[in-house]
């Protein structure tokens, strides 16, 4: 079985069936308890996921039921045995007892570490591979279709971010393998989807640049400028504004190693996973 949370919500069983989300606060709390697979969740937890800040009076109650009804769900459609709950009840809460293995964020989670761990060690085309594994994944927004309270739109702002740090990654990977030219319709679509993402702006200008296309670059510039200016009221950062003055200048472009664009990150001063600000439980 393979529980899909990036996306819509949806199980796929061993045969090929997709269980889709029929009851909104059962698969809520299925899924809440998925962005994290055996690590128990509290009950005030669990209940502030579901209600906020005024659950009801029968809050204890209702939540027994959903979990009751998941339960039930989860057998009926094969994915666990009569007798074997996959939904666990573990003091103070609950869990549900599966590997990362079958949780598609889990598994994307892990490749953008690994796809890290080797840019890190100055291995781009094995970054490549995994993180091409990672973004396959990507279906659209992660829980698309499922209400999320203030806990579980945390953990899936981390996601989102994450899939972001692994764009990042990719593009960085591409240009230590001199890829720039081939990373430019792949970042035009990066700019567009992210407008205000400075680092994905420095890194199109710096592969036009690099691509001998110099007016393109600074009509990139030119736009960056102006979306900064208009949504924001700011300049663009100093690294791009630097870049924006060598193309200016009649001297020949710096070699392409130098061509950084650092909106966020520099390549060479990679973030370490474990650093990315952890916004949940």
């Amino acid at each position: 079985m393979q529980f899909n949370l990036i996306g819509p919500f949806e199980i796929v069983t061993d045969d090929g069936r997709r269980c889709v989300p029929s009851t909104p606060k059962v698969f809520q709390t299925l899924a809440f308890l998925l962005t994290r697979p055996r690590d128990v969740a509290p009950v005030d937890l669990l209940v502030q996921e579901l209600w906020g800040k005024n659950p009801p009076r029968t809050a204890l109650t209702t939540l027994q039921t959903y979990i009751y009804q998941a339960r039930r769900m989860l057998v009926s459609e094969g994915l666990a045995k009569t007798g074997r709950d996959l939904v666990v009840r573990r003091s103070p809460g609950y869990l549900i007892d599966v590997e990362d293995d079958v949780v598609d964020s889990k598994i994307f989670e892990r490749l953008v570490t690994l796809g890290q761990d080797d840019l890190r060690e100055d291995r781009p085309e094995r970054t490549l591979e995994h993180l091409d594994r990672a973004l396959a994944l990507w279906r659209g927004p992660v829980l698309s279709d499922i209400p999320a309270g203030d806990i579980l739109a945390g953990r899936i702002a981390r996601l989102e971010e994450l899939r972001i740090w692994a764009l990042e990654l990719r593009i960085e990977a591409e240009h230590r393998l001199g890829r720039q030219r081939e990373t430019i319709p792949h970042l035009r679509m990066l700019v567009s989807e992210f407008p205000l993402h400075e680092w994905f702006h420095g890194r199109l200008i710096a592969a036009l640049h690099a691509s001998g296309r110099r007016a393109e670059a600074l009509q990139s510039y030119r736009d960056l400028r102006r979306i900064l200016d208009e949504e924001l009221g700011v300049e663009p950062a100093p690294e791009i504004q630097q870049l924006q003055q060598e193309m200016l200048s009649p001297r020949p472009p710096a070699p392409q190693d130098s061509l950084t664009a650092t909106g966020r990150r520099q390549p060479n001063r990679l973030m370490p996973l474990w650093t990315t600000p952890d916004l949940i439980w």
